[in-house]
């Protein structure tokens, strides 16, 4: 039994699910402020387990926006959500996409959009 004990608590530990994956994203001027579009994909399981914001951050990883998504798509893969009226600071030249999974919180890896 003292053998198997490491195999039945590796059994006994929960998978984690995949991060959201960024497939896409955009940034339009629009006047003083700027629209951002991101597609992106997540294994979504239902309420329980799913793909809940995106946030468009600075270089420096201030944050200028928060999408928040307040359901799950699980029969909507890819998708793609907007945000609008962010207010870039002068000078920023790229921001940086990150989304964000109900259970597993804000993914590693991030998106970054140039700026025109």
């Amino acid at each position: 039994m003292r053998r198997l004990m490491p195999l039945l608590m590796l059994l006994a530990t929960p998978a984690l699910a995949d991060d959201p994956v960024i497939e896409s994203a955009t940034a339009q001027r629009d006047g003083d402020s700027w629209r951002v579009d991101v597609t992106l994909s997540h294994p979504d399981t239902g309420w329980d387990h799913y793909a809940d914001g995106w946030r468009v951050l600075t270089p420096d990883g201030a944050e200028l926006g928060l999408r928040t998504l307040f359901h799950p798509h699980v029969e909507e893969q890819p998708f793609t959500r907007s945000l609008s009226g962010i207010a870039i600071p002068e000078g920023v030249t790229h921001v940086t996409i990150q989304a964000r999974c109900l259970i597993d919180g804000w993914a590693d890896d991030t998106y970054r959009i140039e700026l025109d």
